[in-house]
């Protein structure tokens, strides 16, 4: 009887571990954000997703004293990017100038010095064994 309850007992530990999943958390902030107007949006993309629409995540943020903050929860291991966005109209897009450039600030994780659009290969990161902090500069 003793040995069919230890093994009973392994069994449904191995269970247990076989369920978990290693999820991650990203916390991620701009701290330069020139004006209190409309809020920020992060968006948390994959290489599929970069460019292409609101991402995986995505989080909109409230402007108190300059600083605008989001977490990501639930994130399995991988290779990401994070893109923000101050949409100081609300109209959850990002608006552009006639000549092209845009209107609002933006900026992406690791903070690239690019010309031109931005670059998946310049914002990724990977995610394996640990939580990630970002601080975004637009």
């Amino acid at each position: 009887m003793k040995t069919l309850a230890t093994l009973l007992m392994i069994l449904l530990t191995s269970l247990i571990h076989a369920q978990e999943k290693n999820t991650y958390t990203i916390n991620a902030q701009v701290t330069n954000v020139k004006s209190a107007e409309g809020n920020v949006i992060f968006s948390l993309h994959t290489k599929d997703t970069f460019m292409k629409g609101s991402g995986i995540k995505m989080v909109v943020a409230t402007i108190e004293n300059g600083v605008a903050k989001a977490t990501f929860t639930d994130i399995e291991p991988g290779t990401y990017a994070i893109m923000v966005l101050h949409d100081e109209n609300e109209n959850k897009r990002m608006d552009f100038e006639a000549t092209g450039f845009p209107k609002e600030d933006y900026g992406m994780s690791n903070n690239p010095m690019a010309f031109g659009p931005p670059n998946f290969n310049d914002a990724k990161f990977d995610i394996t064994t640990e939580d990630k902090d970002f601080t975004i500069r637009f």
